[in-house]
């Protein structure tokens, strides 16, 4: 079962990851106004946290579908 295991690192990364930043930030911008050759725009940051629950329980469904790709070859 090959593709279970690879499914299972690609979680662990993912579990890592989420646990190491806990967050990430983009910027979006909009239209204001848009009237002929005048155009405003506006910038919004946003920042969406990962709760480190998340990231406890994929790393450790990672690591399942890790142990069980092994298990099965």
């Amino acid at each position: 079962m090959r593709g279970l295991t690879l499914i299972g690192v690609v979680l662990v990364i993912l579990g890592v990851g989420a646990l190491l930043f806990g967050h990430f930030s983009y910027t979006e911008t909009k239209p204001l106004i848009d009237a002929g050759p005048i155009h405003v725009n506006s910038q919004e940051d946003h920042t969406v946290w990962i709760p480190t629950a998340a990231g406890i329980v994929v790393l450790l469904a990672g690591l399942g579908l890790v142990f069980a790709g092994q298990r099965k070859t």
